[in-house]
């Protein structure tokens, strides 16, 4: 058993390492991925910050919505993190590492780990975008941690959700579909660019339940508010899930080659 534990971590690694090179091999998908969050804080944002209309509890509306606009860029890269399997299955890549004898999970935390890297340097753009509009953010030590151990988290997460669409509808064009309409819903049935308060009562039950609303809600403390009471009820919600969707993950990995 402990033979079988350190070789899910030693493989992992090896998986989020592959994974990552790939990345610093094409830095370009950073800077395409830089242009949605620029366009939501400089255009949405500033334009609603004149309205005044939302209850931000005293924060400005760039204040409110920067950790929203994180969230959801982590979310839209790990959501669509889907498409490379079944572009690895459509290379042959994906049946050369299910014959290995990489463990399953392996291969589910590698992906995982990638993801929330790129959530990462999604964060760094932000934080320099928001330094820009002059936005005050809480950048400390303990915040930055809990960014970093949030966002991982989250991407995760959305990750390996991605990966179970992925072996479910095994093409590229259905995946694509599907994750439009499972995004738009979680970003907007959350509290990432309005409060809970204000949403009807069923949409409010929507927003308790959806993992994006925990991820917002915990970014918003660490940067914005400093309220760290609800900090752990964030992180473990997003753990637990992380944890078990990663194990389904996993179980229904080799079906994308079917």
């Amino acid at each position: 058993m402990n033979n079988y534990i350190a070789q899910v971590f030693r493989k992992t690694y090896v998986m989020a390492e592959m994974e990552i090179r790939k990345l610093l091999h094409d830095p370009t998908e950073l800077i395409t991925r830089a242009i949605q969050p620029i366009l939501w804080l400089g255009i949405f944002g500033e334009a609603l910050s004149n309205v005044h209309a939302i209850p931000t509890q005293g924060e400005t509306y760039l204040q409110f919505i920067t950790p929203g606009i994180l969230t959801q860029s982590v979310v839209f890269i790990a959501i669509f993190y889907g498409l490379s399997i079944i572009w690895e299955r459509d290379l042959g890549l994906l049946q050369k590492f299910l014959v290995t004898p990489t463990p399953r999970l392996a291969l589910v935390w590698g992906k995982m780990i990638s993801a929330g890297v790129r959530g990462l340097s999604q964060a760094i753009i932000i934080f320099i975008f928001a330094y820009i509009l002059n936005i005050p953010l809480i950048l400390t030590l303990w915040s930055i941690i809990g960014v970093i151990l949030i966002v991982m988290l989250g991407a995760g997460f959305f990750t390996g959700l991605s990966m179970i669409i992925a072996s479910i509808v095994k093409t590229r064009e259905r995946f694509m579909g599907i994750g439009q309409v499972i995004t738009l819903p979680l970003f907007f049935a959350s509290n990432a660019i309005y409060p809970i308060s204000i949403m009807p009562q069923w949409l409010q039950v929507v927003a308790t339940i959806n993992p994006l609303s925990y991820m917002v809600d915990g970014l918003r403390a660490l940067l914005v508010s400093g309220d760290m009471t609800q900090i752990p009820m964030d992180i473990a919600v997003l753990g637990i899930a992380t944890l078990l969707i990663s194990f389904l993950s996993a179980y229904l990995y080799p079906n994308v080659v079917l």
